[in-house]
Formats: C-alpha cells, sequence, structure tokens
C-alpha cells in the first residue's frame, strides 16, 4: 500500500484534475473508515481460527487475495466510486496481513525479547513504503504498472511468510469461549480497566495523525509548493522515502537492542516522538528541496525509533497477552484513524496557511503524542 501515496494521487488526476484533491480525500477517508472495522475484527477472528493452516495463515492467503483483486480494480477506476471500493479492498488486505504479522511477535516472542522483532516488525512500513515507491517510479509515467507491480511484490512476500511461518493450530479446547458480551466488545477495550493499553493507544493515534499529515499530501506538496514537475515527482518521492528508510534502519535496530538490553521503553518512545516532532517542523519551514531531504532524515529518525520500540511498548500492555489478535488491531485503529482524520481536517488548514499549517498541525500531534507515554504503568 506504500505505493498508494504516490499512485492514488495521479489516479484521482486521471480521473478528473480539477477534483483530484476532493477525490483523494474522499477515497482515502472512506478506507480509513472501513480498517476501522476490518482491524478489531480480523484480529478476533484469527485469535480464534482453529485451521490446520493455524491462526494466522489464513489471513495472510485473505490479505494477498483482496490485494490482488484491488489493485485490479485501482487500474480500471474511471469515477470516485470504482476508485474508492478498489481502495476498500486493499485497505482490507493490508489490514488482514498487518494483523496477521503483528500478532507473531507476541506469540511466539518473550515480552524481554521483543525489541529487535518489534524493531523489524515497525521497520516493515519504511521498507514497504521504500521498495513500492522504487519499483512505482521505475516504470512512471504508466500509472497501470505503478499500480500493478508494488502489489505483485506484497502478494508474493505474503504468500512467502505464509509459507516460511511456524504458525501453530490452535486446538478446539483452547479456543476463547464465544461470549455474545466479548464479541461485542471486539471493537472496543476499557481504557479504565487498561489504562496503560489506553495511553498508549492515544500515542499511537496522534503520531499517526503528524505520519499522515505528511503521506496523504506529500504529492501534491512537492507539486504545489516545491514545484517538482508531475512526471517525475515519483522519483522524488522514492529518494524522499530512501532517505527516511535509510535513516530509520540504521537506528531503529539499535534502538530495539540498547531497549531490550536495559529494559526501558518509554524512553525511547518519548524522545522519538519529540524529534518527529522537530522532524514535521522542519518540512513546514523547508524552502529547497534539500531542505525538505534534511527534514525527512530527521521525520525518520523520530518514526524509526518510534515504530521500533512503542510496538514492543505495546505489546506490554496487551489486556489479553494470549490472544493479542484483537487487542492488537483495535491498536491499529490508532494507525488508520488518522487516514480519516487528516482528510477531513485537511482542506481547512490548506485554506487557512496552506501545507505550512497542516505540517504544524503535526508537530503539535506529536508532541502531544510523548505526552501520553509518561503516565503509562508496568513498563519502564
Amino acid at each position: 500500500m506504500a505505493d498508494s501515496i504516490l499512485t492514488l494521487a495521479l489516479k484521482a488526476q486521471q480521473i478528473d484534475p480539477d477534483r483530484s484533491t476532493t477525490i483523494l480525500s474522499i477515497v482515502v477517508a472512506l478506507g480509513g473508515l472501513t480498517s476501522l472495522v476490518a482491524y478489531p475484527l480480523v484480529g478476533r477472528l484469527s485469535d480464534r481460527t482453529t485451521s490446520r493452516l493455524g491462526r494466522r495463515r489464513p489471513f495472510l492467503l485473505l490479505a494477498a487475495a483482496l490485494i490482488a483483486a484491488g489493485s485490479l480494480l485501482i487500474v480500471a477506476a474511471h469515477d470516485t466510486v470504482l476508485l474508492t471500493l478498489a481502495f476498500v479492498l486493499v485497505g482490507t488486505g493490508a489490514v488482514a496481513g498487518l494483523v496477521a504479522a503483528s500478532a507473531i511477535v507476541p506469540d511466539q516472542f518473550a515480552p524481554e525479547h521483543r525489541g529487535t522483532p518489534s524493531s523489524m516488525v515497525g521497520l516493515g512500513a519504511p521498507i514497504g513504503a521504500l521498495l513500492g515507491l522504487f519499483l512505482a517510479q521505475l516504470v512512471q509515467p504508466h500509472l497501470t504498472a505503478m499500480i500493478l507491480l508494488p502489489a505483485g511484490v506484497a502478494v508474493l512476500a505474503l504468500l512467502l511468510l505464509t509459507i516460511v511461518l511456524k504458525d501453530r493450530q490452535l486446538t478446539p479446547e483452547e479456543r476463547p469461549p464465544f461470549v455474545l458480551r466479548d464479541f461485542l466488545g471486539t471493537f472496543w477495550v476499557n481504557p479504565f480497566r487498561f489504562p496503560s493499553f489506553g495511553l498508549a493507544w492515544w500515542s499511537r493515534l496522534f503520531i499517526f495523525l503528524g505520519v499522515a499529515a505528511v503521506n496523504a499530501y506529500q504529492t501534491f506538496y512537492l507539486i504545489d509548493v516545491q514545484h517538482v514537475d508531475e512526471a517525475t515527482v515519483g522519483t522524488t518521492i522514492f529518494l524522499a522515502t530512501l532517505v527516511l528508510t535509510g535513516v530509520s534502519l540504521i537506528f531503529a535496530p539499535i534502538a530495539g537492542k540498547i531497549s531490550d538490553r536495559i529494559g526501558r521503553r518509554k524512553p525511547f518512545v518519548v524522545v522519538a516522538a519529540l524529534i518527529f516532532a522537530v522532524g514535521l517542523g522542519l518540512v513546514a519551514a523547508a524552502g529547497s528541496i534539500p531542505a525538505f531531504f534534511l527534514a525527512i532524515a530527521v521525520l525518520g529518525l523520530g518514526q524509526g525509533v518510534y515504530f521500533a520500540v512503542d510496538f514492543a511498548l505495546v505489546t506490554e500492555v496487551l489486556p489479553d497477552p494470549a490472544n493479542p489478535g484483537k487487542d492488537l488491531g483495535i491498536m491499529n485503529l490508532a494507525n488508520s484513524l488518522p487516514i480519516m482524520i487528516v482528510p477531513a481536517a485537511a482542506p481547512a488548514l490548506l485554506a487557512l496557511g496552506s501545507y505550512t499549517a497542516l505540517f504544524i498541525a503535526g508537530v503539535i500531534a506529536a508532541a502531544v503524542s510523548a505526552l501520553f507515554i509518561l503516565p503509562i504503568r508496568g513498563v519502564r
């Protein structure tokens, strides 16, 4: 899905150049709304799955099928409705894959050894973005190839993980009993009963508001503010993602290992969120492409360390550690809600102060994210 930063915007312009930003906002917002249901539901279903393939493998296969079908429909879409449906399919597939892959960490690693595998899960997003954009810009300006080539690689990667994953089959006796009240609670974790989980959720929500402020409108920002040629904007976004991912790859694994060794999570997450806020401020002030790349490097440092160590922190405050899928699904709502919130708020912010106001709002959100980490208990 990472290349959708670029390809959805270009597809929206292809459908209607005069309404492209509106089309993008509608598509991304409705896709985010679908994720609100998909994240916890997929998690709950995977926790209860007794398939011979295991608890997580069936959802990796489902992810591959939905991403393939949705990507083909994006290519064929000729109006906002079809493009929205296509993005919903791709987004639901991405949700299934992410929930299944995320659950592998608490399924197979003890809490004191989750820093390194958590950094690998956290780095999946920037590495995926880098690879997706690299493949997309290789075949630009051919939009069909830009959509299908990264999607094909994603499908193959999901199938490969399905093959190599040692996913233990859940026996009927181990399956959590079906209780209607619990099932209705699929989309809810009581923050008063589990305050640390609730605080971690709010922290994630606010950091992803900052992420969405950059990701959703990066293509338009580069074209409108930095005056990058539309025909080569894919290359610029790829280079920016290369910088972001390169910095993340250097610091995230180091942070994960040190966090495991000293047994502390919160200081890493707080500092990373503040660094991310600084990076967004630098994006808002960037007066040239080199300044923009410098800002992206700072974002890479903050985002990489945050995603790596915060996920380890999250796995240690889960309400039901034996069945992590549902609770990780709810935690991932904090990732997807901003995809819906930012497009809804962006038009007003853009009218107020262009892209500067949008990025400054992201700065504030990232700073608030750090504040929510401080009161968390049960994790140092």
